[in-house]
């Protein structure tokens, strides 16, 4: 039985909706995105509203999943991948490595938290001090997601724990780097 959740809104299949949302993560204008797709922009942001109420509704989250997947895959999209932000050359480096390097990944993983505790757009941090995007960095934690749950699967919980571990000491370094930015914590003079 096919979930009739998935059935494409005003033309816009799920595909298009996920890549759609992924580009503009990165940077892309929503017009650019909607000129390519040959669709005129109320419909687009007519689809997109019918997409996440979908979302919303399916209990088995399977729309969700699969919004996940072509997230990831914004690149593919047959009409979309030639789409692409600007970026900048250590933006481009930087992404090369969080795809490749797990420290890496995980270090901006923390770094990311750490700011949004500290009251910083933790995403808009990334940008300005890594040059990555939103998008970016989501489509990669896509990956290192899958490549986890694997680990978890092959009862490799040792790997998973030493990148849990690792994450948190890297939020705990950049918390504090926060911290000292700011003047410091609150409760740092209070003594027990």
């Amino acid at each position: 039985m096919s979930n009739s959740l998935l059935e494409p809104v005003h033309g816009v299949s799920l595909y298009d909706y996920a890549a759609a949302a992924a580009k503009m993560a990165t940077g892309i204008d929503q017009k650019e995105i909607c000129k390519t797709l040959g669709i005129e922009l109320a419909v687009f942001e007519e689809a997109s509203a019918l997409w996440v109420a979908r979302m919303q509704e399916d209990s088995t989250f399977e729309v969700s999943i699969l919004f996940g997947q072509y997230f990831g895959e914004a690149d593919k999209h047959p009409k979309l991948s030639g789409l692409q932000a600007q970026v900048s050359e250590e933006g481009k480096v930087n992404l090369e490595k969080i795809k490749t390097d797990r420290y890496f990944y995980e270090e901006l993983n923390g770094a990311r938290q750490a700011a949004y505790d500290y009251g910083y757009d933790g995403a808009q941090w990334i940008q300005d001090n890594f040059g990555i995007s939103l998008g970016d960095f989501q489509s990669v934690a896509m990956k290192w997601s899958e490549v986890q749950n694997e680990e978890v699967r092959n009862n490799n919980t040792d790997n998973v724990h030493h990148f849990i571990d690792y994450q948190q000491k890297k939020q705990e370094e950049y918390a504090a780097k926060f911290a000292s930015e700011q003047g410091g914590n609150v409760a740092d003079d209070v003594e027990f």
